[in-house]
């Protein structure tokens, strides 16, 4: 059972000011700061949280039209006698509002709360313990990597009154943010797993940043923490910070309460022995990775003290599951798009799915395919009824049920469904039939095996893929909103397949974050955007006779270059009858010194003409394409040509009643001529993680990576030849590995004979022979690596740019260079 909090509860709590009717009747269960996650939503409160590049408050009438009455803002609207049932709770700040909401709901409980920080493992170390710990707590939990300023207040808001565990992460990023997150979780056992070199610039120093984060367990009773850590341990043990804290430590290396010994690890597990109260003891872990190893023991260590027998964490520890920390969205059979999160199944993490399910509107259908809901420590028939309520609430077109709980509690679900005991039942069953044009999500426990249904319902593909981080893109956006005035507006381009990185969904991402223009190459791009579900305007680059009438059925926006493209145009505007009415939008593109395509200054008296003397054309924008913004020595010919566009835009304008937009920087340019924006700026190449100087390079975050796998190891002698025409030659006894991928996936064959490189291991494999068709050979004989190993082809470890230097070329070429038949994997954090 949840607290509940009526609106003058809240407000006076946050110190706030209610202005609008119905003030005082609403009661509010769901806090909401994404607009895209609206539960319920006559009972949520939005925060309009303002931060350095986005504003909360742009979504308020979006979300009063959702049925959301209940906002706490910092500004009122200025129409706000147009919100007539609406409750508008003003503050000064409306992030600090909702941290001390959350603050006052914690101290309404009185049960353990584990508090974990460090700068590596923090949500694995989470989600196991939650885990480990399920069969005898009711255990309330961060959802995902929720450790911010803001994902620490809705955490702890999560808790009722039927937990009696408390699980919170907690992250920072610069001094000062600390203090205000203990406050928040307020933690009677503290677990810090490491420290590492994350949000180094924001500190002093290490030692700063450590007691930064130690501040999380300024009133805690416990601390768990590796001994090993030397900065970490002297800290603690030399502060007078933390006169009464009781700590538990473990070290592979020097006396401690859990002293690790040996550690061997087999295939696929690792056992872990150490000394623990004189008493020989081990576990056993599914995994062999150094990371894996280091947070069970963390987890171990907890337990240990929380006084669980060693047999009973042993058996559990075998247990230990992946933590799935993206969610994935991956091609389907018969045109569907799968989203897979089938390690897990709980309620959080099933509501935080269902949100992603939900952003893609490449499908109207949408099925959800879910299992069982184990040890959630709810009464089974209570807990489904909540499930049903998130299903129906959330739209789901189809449920399918797998398992023999979720089969015996069908009767609660109201949704076109169907249930199977287990999945060995439905994989019987099973007929390709079943799916076709809709988005899945899969959504089950390991331990019903849900990889053997993604198996059957993906596309079956190359083993060549490439990975694009939506977490990712929208940092870099919001990286060149914050270079761009409040009012400049943003056109992101999506020509070229996203530069290779795929239209529609990249389209979606910047839709929901309200990119004011998309701009696509040709009219069949946005013709597919239109269909997929993408209502933002789109600008068609080059617009062609034969697409015209399509353009107009789509309300698409072509780009007109030219008197014989404005000709044509126009005689199709003619033809269309259904258009007599109707202003069509157009964007004006000037030749200001790229001499590609544009109106010269001699044309603009003719091109203004004209332009008024068919009412039915509607100028949208002015625009040209600046040469070389990037490169410093053509700046003064790059402001030459800004004041030739300022000149013949302005002419245009004078004679026009309509304003229109003026747009001349791309991503290059929006950092390095601020002064130029206009009223709107072209995203390009910078959104995909590319940028112009180091400097920039080294704010943005990277988009894609291309990434295969080892088909086969050779060992071949010196002195023999590998690939075609005998160009790769062995100088000594070589290992090779044959991957698949090659210059019909895009690869170039520049990167022959040792010119290019793929990261196996972390560690550079030399191209060895010619880059085949649809494979290459790479020189693996310093590497330790076997069959189907995972290969890096770019990506954070070797840049595009890094790749583009070694071809010759320039990044957007390595990027649109890859080929279709690579599949695309789209994954949000």
């Amino acid at each position: 059972m949840k607290l509940t909090y009526s609106i003058a509860n809240i407000n006076e709590i946050i110190n706030g000011t209610i202005s609008g009717n119905n003030a005082s009747n609403i009661i509010i269960k769901d806090l909401l700061i994404d607009s895209r996650k609206i539960i319920t939503a006559e009972s949520s409160l939005f925060f309009a949280i303002k931060g350095e590049r986005n504003d909360g408050h742009i979504f308020i009438a979006d979300l009063y039209e959702k049925g959301v009455r209940s906002f706490v803002v910092s500004e009122l609207p200025a129409n706000i006698a147009s919100y007539k049932d609406a409750a508008f709770l003003k503050v000064k700040n409306t992030l600090f509002a909702l941290q001390l909401l959350c603050a006052h709901h914690r101290d309404s409980f009185d049960i353990p709360v584990i508090g974990i920080t460090g700068s590596n493992g923090k949500t694995i170390v989470k989600e196991w313990l939650f885990q480990l710990l399920r069969e005898d707590k009711n255990v309330v939990r961060s959802p995902k990597s929720f450790n911010s300023q803001v994902g620490v207040p809705l955490s702890v808001w999560q808790i009722n009154e039927e937990h009696d565990l408390a699980i919170f992460e907690a992250g920072i990023s610069k001094h000062g943010e600390m203090g205000l997150l203990q406050q928040i979780i307020q933690p009677t056992i503290g677990l810090i797993t490491n420290i590492g070199q994350a949000h180094d610039e924001n500190f002093q120093d290490q030692k700063h940043k450590i007691t930064e984060k130690l501040k999380l367990f300024d009133h805690a009773d416990l601390l768990v923490y590796c001994k090993d850590y030397l900065m970490i341990h002297n800290e603690i043990t030399n502060s007078n910070h933390f006169p009464d804290l009781e700590v538990f430590t473990w070290s592979r290396k020097s006396r401690a309460d859990l002293l690790v010994g040996r550690i061997t690890k087999r295939e696929s597990e690792t056992e872990i022995q150490a000394v623990y109260k004189n008493n020989f003891i081990h576990i056993n872990i599914p995994f062999t990775d150094e990371a894996s190893i280091e947070n069970a023991i963390h987890c171990w260590a907890l337990m240990l003290y929380l006084e669980y027998e060693n047999n009973v964490i042993a058996e559990r520890m075998k247990f230990l599951s992946p933590v799935a920390m993206r969610l994935e969205l991956k091609e389907g059979i018969n045109n569907c798009s799968i989203i897979n999160d089938s390690y897990n199944s709980d309620l959080g993490s099933l509501s935080i799915a269902l949100d992603f399910l939900n952003q893609q509107k490449q499908h109207p259908k949408k099925t959800l395919i879910l299992s069982d809901i184990l040890q959630s420590g709810k009464n089974e028939e209570a807990l489904y009824k909540e499930v049903a309520e998130l299903i129906h609430r959330k739209g789901i077109t189809r449920l399918i049920g797998i398992g023999e709980a979720i089969t015996r509690q069908s009767h609660l679900f109201q949704t076109d469904k169907i249930f199977y005991n287990s999945t060995t039942d439905f994989l019987q069953n099973y007929n390709s039939v079943f799916f076709r044009d809709e988005t899945i999500l899969l959504k089950g426990a390991r331990a019903f095996g849900f990889e053997a249904i993604s198996k059957v319902i993906q596309q079956k593909a190359h083993e060549t893929i490439l990975e694009i981080n939506l977490n990712a893109i929208v940092h870099n956006l919001n990286y060149y909103r914050s270079k761009i005035k409040a009012d400049t507006k943003v056109m992101a381009m999506v020509k070229a397949f996203s530069y290779g990185s795929g239209s529609f969904e990249i389209a979606n991402i910047l839709q929901f974050h309200r990119v004011d223009y998309l701009a696509v190459a040709y009219a069949d791009e946005g013709i597919e955007l239109r269909k997929a579900g993408i209502t933002v305007p789109i600008m068609v680059m080059n617009p062609e006779e034969q697409s015209y009438d399509s353009m107009i059925q789509y309300n698409l926006e072509p780009e007109i270059y030219s008197f014989r493209v404005l000709n044509l145009f126009e005689e199709t505007l003619k033809r269309s009858q259904r258009n007599l009415n109707k202003q069509i939008a157009i964007h004006i593109k000037l030749d200001t010194g790229m001499h590609r395509l544009g109106f010269e200054p001699d044309d603009v008296n003719e091109l203004i003409v004209r332009i008024k003397n068919n009412k039915q054309l509607l100028v949208k924008s002015v625009f040209s394409h600046l040469v070389a913004t990037d490169e410093a020595e053509h700046d003064a010919f790059t402001w030459q040509q800004i004041k030739k566009f300022t000149e013949m835009s302005d002419e245009i304008q004078s004679h026009l009643d309509q304003p229109f937009l003026k747009h001349i920087l791309n991503s290059a340019g929006i950092t390095r001529f601020p002064d130029a924006q206009f009223d709107m700026v072209r995203l390009g190449i910078g959104l995909y993680g590319i940028g112009a100087s180091s400097t920039e390079q080294s704010q943005l975050q990277n988009v894609s990576t291309l990434k295969t796998s080892i088909s086969q190891i050779k060992h071949i002698p010196a002195n023999e030849t590998i690939g075609y025409s005998r160009k790769g030659l062995t100088t000594r006894d070589t290992v090779i590995a044959t991957v698949p991928i090659g210059y019909a996936d895009g690869l170039s064959r520049k990167l022959s004979n040792g010119k290019g490189k793929m990261m196996v291991k972390g560690k550079p494999a030399p191209i060895i022979g010619n880059v085949c068709m649809d494979m290459c050979m790479i020189d693996i004989t310093d590497i330790r690596a076997t069959e189907n190993d995972e290969v890096i082809v770019f990506g954070e470890a070797y840049p595009i740019a890094e790749v583009a230097k070694d071809v010759g070329t320039i990044p957007y070429e390595v990027l649109t260079n890859v080929s279709r038949r690579v599949k695309r994997v789209y994954y949000q954090e």
